[in-house]
């Protein structure tokens, strides 16, 4: 009895569990995490890098050249555009980031309870998944957000609805490996509970693709919501947002190719980092 408590105790730990020092030794980690911290510190510090308010217009500054005053020129309301994609970036992040999150979070606790307990449930979870993927992500979203109405709010429901089964089925996939462990049988047969076998045994097993994969789906839910509010159905005007400063700037795009290139390239290295990181983590799962 001793030996199967030690057993279930000293769980091995599989080989790709995240590490700290992988940011040492990974060029693509380190890069990307540069890129992504670059970004987030502009943005935050938006107040304190330009005077101008981003949605106050000027008239009298309408389409200005990139000069000493306007380091990124105006848009066609007089707007500073280096301020409103300091700004724009506030609300980019925020998407990516919480896009991103919720549905990890509710995807991985669906996949671990559908993985570990299987029957009925893990049926039912897994034909709702099939049902969700077999549907074009971008349709799927969109037609969401047109039944709701567009904004930022409607825009989030929509992806939660969407986007935690694939989540689901990463976790799932990988909790029907572990479950048949011995530590894991180890831990049942000494009495341990459903709740702690599955969160304290099974869980810091089989987070690891889904966090890698998380980090893909910020750049696309960064891309996602700029498509929205390019589309009219993500962030309202007057609000700043990379996508919808896009659009404003495409009937401008000969005359003044500043207000739509420069948001599209905050998109680009926002992207970049993102992608790096998700990379980066991947390549070290692989070589663990």
């Amino acid at each position: 009895m001793a030996q199967i408590q030690q057993t279930a105790v000293k769980k091995p730990v599989r080989a790709y569990r995240l590490r700290f020092s992988w940011l040492a030794v990974n060029t693509k980690i380190g890069i990307g995490l540069a890129l992504v911290l670059i970004v987030i510190l502009l943005s935050i510090c938006a107040p304190w890098l330009t005077p101008y308010d981003p949605n106050s217009n000027d008239l009298t500054n309408v389409l200005q050249k990139p000069s000493a005053q306007h380091w990124f020129g105006t848009d066609n309301f007089g707007r500073d555009i280096f301020t409103r994609m300091l700004y724009a970036g506030r609300i980019d992040l925020q998407i990516g980031v919480i896009a991103a999150i919720v549905p990890l979070i509710v995807g991985t606790v669906i996949g671990l309870l559908a993985g570990y307990f299987g029957g009925w449930f893990n049926m039912l979870t897994m034909r709702l998944v099939d049902v969700v993927i077999s549907f074009p992500f971008m349709v799927l979203i969109i037609a969401i957000i047109s039944i709701l109405g567009p904004g930022l709010t409607n825009m989030y429901i929509a992806i939660f609805i969407v986007g935690w089964s694939a989540y689901a089925r990463i976790v799932r996939g990988e909790v029907l490996v572990v479950k048949q462990q011995e530590y894991i049988l180890a831990a049942r047969s000494i009495g341990y509970g459903h709740g702690r076998i599955i969160f304290r045994h099974i869980l810091p097993n089989v987070i690891s693709p889904a966090i890698v994969f998380a980090m893909s789906d910020v750049v696309l839910c960064i891309l996602l919501g700029a498509s929205l509010s390019f589309l009219g159905l993500g962030v309202q005007p007057p609000e700043a947002e990379w996508g919808s400063m896009i659009a404003e700037g495409r009937s401008y795009i000969i005359n003044a190719w500043w207000i739509s290139t420069l948001p599209g390239l905050g998109i680009i290295v926002t992207g970049l980092g993102f992608s790096l990181l998700g990379d980066g983590l991947a390549e070290k799962i692989e070589n663990q």
